[in-house]
């Protein structure tokens, strides 16, 4: 038997691992978490090892004993009450238990053929419950999970190319996009009934852009409180000077002001001033413990009031304080989340899930010209029903700021899609995304 371990950042790494190196027939004996990732132990030719002996329960068995001897005192007692009740009664007793001790009966107890009741376990107290144990049980029960997901979504994957496999190539391109499992799977269920491939894949992107949501006028236009949230190195300070520029040069500056709520950043409020002093824009700062309803007070004779907030972490108290000021009720506030399109999903996510405390009213997409795929952040705005407010694809101010037009941008997203076709892995990741969803049925 050969036994190895393996060592990978997730349960879909480390099963690939144990394939590549073991094969097919590899079992996998062993797992647990581990600092940067798991630990499987696979083995090759397994076999089951005998069951360990039963070991006796001493505890058990003394309960047992007692018992027993309860049971024949009482039986005497019973016995030396009926001897006045008649002679036949004395002699039959005295005949039944004469010269044996009471623990002389027990081995009659033995052979009985109804086992005794066992005493009901008594809980252990709350406080004395190691935690620890909990933690290793959800541990180990979330990589059993990661493990069936990544047979399950094999097994679909494989499922799928060999009875659909039209369908199992719109897959592949719909990966090639970067757009998500749950997402794609609704995309292919409009089209499901279109047998020739080309029409199929006209018609799910123009049911892909008529799922990305935009306002129905443009927020510049609507006026009012309008900030900017979002992660630090989304763009949030450039598209704010986008957005006064492009007010300005339209408008006029006379009813346009700007308020930085940035005080951890070096180099934020001076980045701002010269910005006000460019654009002849007054520039309104927000300390931490200042109250934004006051200091918004003034401005509100403004049509448009643009804000710049700090990008902080998730744990970060001032960032609760910074969204609760932005919701509050006197704020008003229009805050659109700015997601830069060069960014991880898992980044994406997160802070779609950080600042979403403070009510969103769409998001601004940036950095479209540096992007290697817009399938991730597409799937967020429209898994959210986040309307896309802006787009902004290059450094110039305000010309490389746009308004969303969904065709355009589904078109962008195909344009900048993956050359190289994903590989089985990468399917079988994209299927078992899937069996997080309610929904699991595909094709």
């Amino acid at each position: 038997m050969q036994v190895k371990r393996f060592f990978a950042a997730d349960m879909r790494q480390a099963m690939k691992l144990v394939r590549d190196e073991l094969g097919a027939d590899a079992a996998i004996i062993g797992n647990r978490r581990i600092a940067g990732g798991v630990e499987i132990t696979a083995a090759l030719d397994y076999q089951l090892s005998a069951l360990a002996p039963r070991v006796p329960n001493m505890e058990l068995e003394d309960e047992l004993r007692k018992t027993q001897s309860r049971i024949v005192n009482a039986q005497a007692e019973l016995s030396l009450r009926g001897e006045g009740e008649g002679d036949s009664d004395k002699s039959t007793n005295r005949q039944l238990f004469a010269g044996l001790p009471l623990t002389a009966a027990e081995p009659l107890i033995e052979p009985t053929l109804a086992e005794p009741r066992r005493p009901a376990p008594t809980p252990a107290p709350a406080a004395t419950i190691d935690t620890r144990v909990f933690d290793s049980m959800r541990s180990e029960l979330n990589s059993l999970r990661e493990l069936m997901e990544v047979q399950l979504g094999s097994l679909a994957w494989n499922q799928l190319q060999g009875s659909r496999p039209d369908q199992a190539n719109l897959w592949r391109r719909l990966q090639r996009i970067g757009l998500s499992g749950p997402l794609s799977r609704d995309l292919l269920a409009l089209v499901s009934e279109i047998e020739e491939p080309r029409q199929a894949w006209r018609m799910l992107l123009a049911h892909l852009a008529r799922m990305i949501v935009t306002p129905e006028m443009e927020p510049l236009e609507e006026g009012g409180v309008i900030a900017m949230v979002g992660p630090a190195g989304m763009g949030k300070t450039t598209t704010l000077a986008k957005l006064a520029a492009r007010y300005v040069l339209k408008y006029g500056a006379q009813n346009i002001a700007l308020v930085s709520m940035d005080s951890f950043r070096i180099g934020a409020q001076e980045q701002l001033k010269t910005l006000g002093r460019i654009l002849n824009v007054p520039v309104t700062h927000v300390d931490p413990n200042q109250s934004l309803v006051q200091a918004l007070d003034p401005l509100l004779r403004k049509r448009v009031v643009l804000i710049d907030t700090a990008g902080l972490q998730a744990s970060d108290p001032a960032l609760r304080m910074q969204l609760e000021s932005l919701a509050g009720r006197g704020i008003k506030s229009k805050n659109y989340l700015v997601l830069a399109t060069t960014s991880q999903k898992q980044v994406l996510t997160a802070a779609y899930h950080s600042y979403k405390r403070c009510g969103l009213a769409g998001c601004i997409l940036t950095k479209l010209d540096e992007t290697a795929s817009l399938g991730e952040v597409l799937s967020l705005a429209i898994s959210h029903e986040l309307p896309v407010a802006y787009l902004t694809d290059g450094p110039r101010i305000p010309d490389d700021l746009h308004l969303p037009r969904r065709h355009q941008l589904v078109s962008r997203a195909v344009s900048v899609q993956m050359q190289e076709e994903p590989s089985e892995e990468a399917m079988a990741d994209m299927f078992a995304d899937i069996y997080h969803s309610p929904t699991k049925q595909v094709g």
